[in-house]
């Protein structure tokens, strides 16, 4: 149980600072900064073991999962945005 409550304040913390970093309207408050921390350290691990950074057992790092988390967020405020005109 605790490594559930681990992810969820590690995903907090790594949102907060990634929604930091890109100021600006974003949806979502709670609930979707931690999934956007959590997704950021599954990206950012990814990428941390496609370059060879991260062993196929090793958690991504927190400078990883941040930036992992601000790439999800600039992907998503380049593309989930789109407005019809």
């Amino acid at each position: 149980m605790f490594g559930v409550l681990g992810w969820i304040v590690f995903g907090l913390i790594v949102g907060i600072i990634a929604k930091l970093v890109m100021p600006g309207r974003d949806p979502g408050g709670f609930v979707v900064t931690v999934l956007l921390g959590i997704a950021g350290a599954v990206l950012g691990g990814l990428l941390g073991r496609l370059a060879g950074l991260y062993g196929p057992g090793d958690a991504a790092g927190f400078i990883m999962s941040t930036l992992g988390a601000i790439a999800l967020l600039f992907a998503y405020r380049m593309f989930g945005r789109r407005s019809p005109s």
